[in-house]
């Protein structure tokens, strides 16, 4: 089961302003679902976000809400962004494959991956670019994950499985700008 960026979708999930500074190794998760959203960019492969009750924890933290572009972000109220409705009528959100990253891994990102895998989707999760407040909730989410179906990968991984091979333009661009 290999990743296809045509057939993917990168979903960002409740990283906030207010809610983010209390995410245990913030900076790590940050760093890794922006590197995540530029190679989707770059890529052509769709990327949805959600706010989980944007009142009360706020908007998207700006290096990534500057990213994204209109239509891109769902505002929810339930914790998994596939019970309330709109992320399926998005733009990707059709789509067979989810790789998923955000906060918290054990809430709204759990949540939301078990209701992914009952539609029948792909879901990949980004190890490196979820995050909890607490690391032992992080831990028991992403085994939670993975004895459910879903798929825990790294960011790597996702990158290179979106290009399939060398040898490319986009793959010596990638690989110059992104890989280290």
């Amino acid at each position: 089961m290999l990743l296809q960026a045509r057939a993917s979708t990168l979903l960002i999930i409740d990283i906030q302003e207010r809610l983010f500074p209390a995410i245990h190794d913030t900076e790590s998760v940050l760093e890794h679902s922006g590197w995540l959203l530029a190679i989707a960019r770059r890529l052509g492969v769709p990327v949805l976000a959600t706010e989980q009750y944007p009142k009360g924890l706020g908007p998207t933290v700006p290096e990534l809400r500057d990213e994204l572009r209109d239509g891109e972000v769902l505002e929810k109220i339930a914790f998994s962004a596939v019970a309330d409705p709109g992320l399926s009528q998005l733009p990707g959100g059709d789509r067979r494959q989810f790789v998923v990253c955000g906060t918290e891994a054990h809430v709204c990102v759990l949540q939301t991956v078990l209701g992914l895998l009952a539609e029948d989707r792909e879901v990949f999760v980004v190890a490196e670019a979820v995050g909890s407040r607490r690391p032992q909730d992080k831990a028991l989410a992403l085994e939670r994950m993975r004895q459910a179906g879903a798929v825990i990968v790294s960011r790597e991984m996702v990158a290179f499985e979106w290009m399939a091979r060398a040898g490319t333009e986009v793959f010596r661009e990638i690989s110059k700008q992104f890989i280290r």
